[in-house]
């Protein structure tokens, strides 16, 4: 369908165009979906995927700006993942794309501490780095040296670490419990809080400790830093996120047989007399259609999903409305020069967090240099006016970074998530649903669902995984022949 199609709304199609084997029908078009709607396809359902944006990729996407600097490719936000996200990279090669998205060869974070009542004559650099020891070992040199702490704050961190190690992610009381509390009974003070705990958590909970469940956090940080020497070593994106997660994405989902049908919306989900399902979708106010299909799979947010869900799908559904969203902010800043030499720098004592370097992946031509400044956790900025926040950081990138002080700024603007990851809030254990729903050949996709993971990509890719694998298990498909769970 296109936003052109003319046809009427009595029109009724039985499942996706392809070859033989049961239909399935997968809701949204983002990494959970796009996930799902592969892997049902490899097995040999024919599969529609819809989407109601005009682009594949969900929350990760691009787009292109008009600049004084010329015409750019857009990032919306800036994402990352770590070698530990084996379903993401998985993902990266199934569309073809991990080349695109390469991984240090090991984890090096520069930090920047900003504060002016401790760096009195300028900012202190330090590092988080690893070496290729065992864990926990191939972090304690980094540690040792780290200049943001005290001896004994890289002590205490050191003995919370282990104590982390120790426990169960999936444990419910973890899930009641916020990780700020967790870490003040294990001797962290504010300052280790700040300069590490936070540092790593807020980038990948989108949320401070006080406002994330220790359950979250410890799977986290057990995950990324606790489990594999390189598990925490950090990959992103070279080329524009779109053209991986919609470019490449699009032409996997072809190849697989998959009719992607975007621009389109799915406004019901209902049992059919023969025990089927049938969608019902349109692209504009004059266009809709029934897909019927034994399997369809709902990969949109929480509360987009809760409007669709048929009466008896899940026992409580109203949880996924309790399910808290937390916002994302992103800074784009083009200078007339380079002020920045690094990939990216994380910063302490500042306003700002983390700082890439965006240029290459821009497009950008003529010289200068493009740094997106991220602000996870950013409540409190989500609905500045765009000028306040030019006052705000224009000003303190030139404080942190001095090349920046003479340069001309050639565009600033700013995009805005305001729903971008689900709340890591202490609780929020108990209302993520699985994948397999109460009613069969219905399942559920999203970074939100229980996955075990915070919401990031990896997260989603899981989840897509597991609502293929709950519905060729359902349809007779044996064992060996279901995607494999990430490791």
């Amino acid at each position: 369908m296109t936003s052109a199609d003319t046809r009427p709304a009595s029109h009724v199609t039985t499942g996706a165009a392809g070859g033989g084997g049961a239909a399935a029908v997968v809701v949204g078009g983002g990494l959970a979906g796009t996930t799902a709607a592969l892997a049902l396809a490899d097995a040999g359902l024919r599969v529609t995927l819809v989407e109601g944006r005009p682009r594949l990729g969900g929350l990760a996407f691009s787009f292109r700006r008009d600049s004084a600097a010329g015409e750019l490719s857009v990032d919306n936000g800036q994402h990352v993942y770590l070698r530990c996200c084996t379903a993401y990279r998985d993902f990266l090669e199934r569309v073809g794309g991990a080349h695109l998205m390469p991984i240090q060869d090991r984890l090096d974070v520069p930090v920047l501490d900003a504060d002016p009542a401790r760096a009195a004559a300028g900012a202190r650099l330090g590092r988080l780095r690893r070496t290729a020891l065992p864990v926990p070992l191939h972090l304690a040199a980094s540690l040792a040296t780290y200049p943001h702490l005290s001896l004994a704050e890289r002590a205490s961190v050191g003995r919370a670490a282990l104590a982390l190690r120790s426990l169960d992610p999936a444990d419910p009381e973890l899930d009641r419990t916020d990780f700020a509390s967790w870490l003040a009974r294990h001797g962290q003070s504010s300052r280790a809080v700040e300069a590490l705990w936070d540092l790593v958590g807020v980038a990948t909970l989108n949320a401070r400790a006080a406002d994330a469940s220790v359950g979250l956090a410890a799977m986290v940080f057990k995950t990324g830093l606790l489990s594999d020497p390189g598990a925490a070593d950090i990959g992103w994106s070279r080329v524009p996120l779109g053209d991986v997660h919609d470019g490449l994405a699009r032409t996997a989902l072809d190849k697989a047989g998959v009719r992607v049908e975007t621009r389109t919306r799915a406004t019901a989900v209902t049992r059919t007399d023969e025990e089927r399902w049938q969608v019902t979708v349109e692209n504009g106010p004059h266009s809709q259609e029934q897909l019927t299909a034994e399997t369809v799979v709902l990969a949109l947010p929480q509360r987009e999903t809760h409007g669709l869900l048929p009466p008896g799908a899940l026992a409580h559904p109203d949880r996924l409305l309790e399910i808290g969203t937390a916002p994302i902010l992103n800074v784009h800043v083009l200078y007339d020069r380079k002020v920045l030499r690094r990939p990216f720098f994380a910063a302490l004592g500042s306003p700002l967090q983390w700082v890439f370097d965006r240029t290459d992946a821009s497009g950008l031509q003529g010289g200068g240099q493009y740094l997106a400044v991220s602000q996870s956790a950013a409540q409190d900025e989500i609905d500045l006016p765009v000028g306040t926040l030019r006052e705000r950081y224009l000003p303190e990138l030139a404080r942190v970074l001095p090349a920046a002080r003479g340069a001309k700024v050639r565009d600033f603007f700013v995009t805005r998530e305001r729903t971008a990851t689900f709340a890591p809030a202490p609780g929020v254990g108990r209302l993520r649903p699985a994948a397999r729903t109460q009613s069969t050949g219905l399942y559920l996709a999203g970074a939100w669902t229980a996955t075990g993971w915070p919401a990031t990509m990896e997260s989603a890719v899981r989840s897509g995984l597991s609502a293929a694998r709950e519905a060729l298990t359902e349809l007779g498909f044996p064992q060996g022949s279901l995607p494999q769970e990430a490791a």
